[in-house]
């Protein structure tokens, strides 16, 4: 009999009341503002009833580098989430709301697979409850707000061709990237050329995931630097006159989104910023409300550990006050045969099945980047636990090869079967993840916030991927010179 398809066991699933979700956390009916039977969100009151509970254990899961098919992280998150209840405790999930432009392309949904998902898939990959929507609708207002400025005189002097703020949509549409804007008569608008971005990627939508409260988003979404003058003066959003129209918009987006697993284990579903050009995480909202909910909040950062954890450790541990108790470093035996230069992994087509025959050795001639991925994380004091996603064309040997390496770099290790076990497949996980969390912790940034950007940026270059320097190309200088003028130096 063939697996089920992640689709078949999503529907066949029984998806408690939300009232029941939100009783294993302690909050009540007057907290939840339910968006249909099986979604709610949680109104930002909950973040003060719950300050003066105990706080829960803090996990970041990340990965080594990832082929194009990724590598299981928010699969791994889930199981590990529902494995918490397996052996007594009370995990609670923190992830990111999917892009429906992924959603629709190669890489597909964003609610896990198998039998650690989050339900119902189909709510979660579209729409949810809007957020993106509200994010994408107070993007581009700003934008029209912008062009309305030049109509009408441009009183603020804004440079056309330095202008940086473009429109967003929630679509992978390339023939949006590049557009010229304003054709037509006089009233339509100055001409100029822009461009189109997906909403995952707005400014707007890392804001809110680092806002710590509707004042605090406030705040951010008018520092918002829409342009330059020719003198190369930073324009703001508080200039133009929208930042408070766009926090009025999104007064409901800040409010996280409370959701279930397979297994019933709570789950916050709450911003969506891309790991690539923005931090890559949840939000701080929805962290800051969780701590409080249980005994362990497992959050997702995006891509490997050089990228969404480095940027979880400096820039959303930084604004949220917390400190990761451990980190989960997810690598597959797929990712590091691919790491030893032998194969070609291709998004949308079928691993070479040469890559599929048993080979430790080419295991081992890949682990150099999770030796690497290792090293980012104990880089920041933070304990790492090797969660192996254990897939059926997998053998022993390779399996065995990743555990010795593993460990010989001071990492704890479990080989996990969630996808196919739910939460019964990744108890040997929670448990090596309980016992990284009781470590004393010695979490430490990579930099001090009062360094310059040049200082960061060979912080993050040297120590996290390698690099022996740091030189910048004449376009570069200017635009630092320009940060700096600004008032933007670190």
């Amino acid at each position: 009999m063939p697996f089920p398809s992640d689709l078949e066991i999503a529907q066949a699933a029984h998806i408690a009341p939300l009232s029941e979700i939100a009783t294993q956390l302690g909050l009540g009916d007057d907290v939840l503002e339910p968006y249909g039977r099986t979604v709610a969100k949680i109104d930002l009151t909950a973040l003060q009833q719950v300050q003066n509970r105990p706080r829960g254990k803090y996990v970041v899961v990340t990965a080594i580098t990832p082929t194009p098919l990724g590598e299981g992280k928010t699969t791994t998150s889930v199981g590990l989430a529902q494995a918490m209840k397996h052996i007594g405790k009370v995990g609670l999930l923190a992830l990111r709301q999917p892009s429906m432009g992924p959603t629709f392309g190669i890489k597909g949904g964003a609610a896990g697979g198998g039998y650690s998902q989050v339900v119902p898939m189909e709510i979660l990959n579209l729409h949810l409850t809007g957020d993106f929507h509200a994010v994408t609708a107070a993007h581009n207002l700003l934008a029209a707000m912008v062009d309305n400025h030049l109509h009408h005189g441009n009183a603020l002097g804004l440079s056309l061709k330095n202008i940086t703020w473009k429109r967003v949509l929630d679509v992978n549409d390339r023939s949006l990237r590049n557009v010229i804007i304003g054709l037509g008569p006089k009233e339509d608008g100055v001409e100029r050329e822009s461009g189109f971005d997906i909403t995952a990627a707005s400014e707007v939508m890392a804001l809110l995931a680092l806002a710590t409260s509707m004042k605090d988003l406030r705040a951010r979404l008018g520092r918002i630097v829409v342009g330059y003058t020719d003198e190369k003066v930073a324009v703001t959003a508080e200039q133009i006159g929208c930042a408070g129209a766009m926090a009025v918009i999104l007064r409901d987006a800040i409010k996280p989104n409370l959701m279930q697993t397979l297994e019933n284990t709570p789950a916050l579903i709450h911003t969506g910023p891309f790991g690539n050009i923005a931090t890559g995480n949840s939000s701080v909202i929805a962290d800051k409300l969780g701590i409080h909910l249980c005994d362990y909040l497992i959050t997702e950062a995006g891509f490997g550990a050089d990228m969404g954890a480095e940027r979880f450790f400096n820039i959303k541990c930084r604004v949220s006050g917390m400190v990761p108790d451990a980190a989960v470093l997810v690598a597959t035996v797929r990712a590091l045969k691919a790491h030893s230069g032998q194969y070609k992994v291709v998004a949308g087509k079928p691993l070479p099945p040469e890559m599929l025959q048993e080979s430790p050795e080419d295991v081992r001639a890949g682990a150099a980047n999770l030796a690497k991925q290792i090293e980012n994380v104990k880089a920041h004091g933070v304990s790492p636990v090797v969660a192996i996603n254990a897939f059926p064309t997998d053998h022993p040997s390779e399996h065995a090869a990743i555990k010795e390496i593993a460990e010989a770099l001071g990492a704890r290790v479990a080989i996990c079967t969630h996808f196919a076990d739910g939460g019964a497949g990744a108890v040997e996980l929670a448990q090596a993840v309980v016992a990284a969390c009781d470590e004393e912790s010695h979490f430490e940034f990579l930099y001090p916030d009062d360094a310059s950007l040049k200082e960061k940026i060979y912080a993050v270059a040297t120590r996290i991927y390698g690099a022996a320097n740091v030189e910048y190309s004449a376009v570069a200088e200017e635009q630092l010179a320009m940060f700096d003028a600004n008032g933007f130096s670190h």
